[in-house]
């Protein structure tokens, strides 16, 4: 099973993919995270991550597409914008005829670390031992995007 994994924004995108035979025989195939000028419009920010992502899709060919639900508690404007990329996103995984999995923070933190309230600190150190990553990272959308994978992963073997 293979499996895209999206952490969504318009701003930065973080973007798995993952093939799974069974869980703990995971292999990250690619990762990634889209990042868009700032001095760009929103709609051209909007349509170069939708664009990255079915390339990825394309090129990659998942199975299953696997994104992170929306935490916010500060700005309203941002969160509003980040809801309308993520929901172009899952138009754009039902055009591709991909099952969508759909997972909250507390599931991700649950599912990689054993705890819920895990900080998001613990979930990037565990990850290297969860699934081989051969390069250095430096956005957490990326981790956080390798994360959501590991979970549609775990979970949708678990439902098999």
């Amino acid at each position: 099973m293979r499996i895209i994994a999206i952490d969504p924004g318009y701003d930065r995108c973080g973007v798995a993919i993952l093939d799974a035979k069974a869980v703990g025989e995971e292999k990250l195939i690619f990762s990634t995270c889209i990042q868009t000028d700032k001095k760009d419009s929103y709609y051209k920010r909007l349509k170069q991550v939708i664009d990255s992502v079915e390339e990825i899709i394309n090129l990659n060919k998942p199975d299953f597409f696997a994104i992170e639900n929306l935490f916010f508690n500060k700005n309203q404007k941002t969160a509003t914008k980040v809801a309308e990329t993520r929901g172009a996103l899952l138009v754009l995984a039902l055009k591709q005829n991909l099952e969508i999995m759909e997972f909250t923070p507390l599931q991700i933190k649950l599912a990689t670390t054993g705890n819920g309230r895990a900080d998001k600190r613990a979930v990037y150190e565990i990850l290297p031992h969860l699934v081989k990553i051969d390069k250095k990272i430096k956005l957490d959308d990326e981790f956080d995007a390798i994360a959501c994978a590991l979970t549609a992963s775990a979970l949708r073997q678990k439902r098999a």
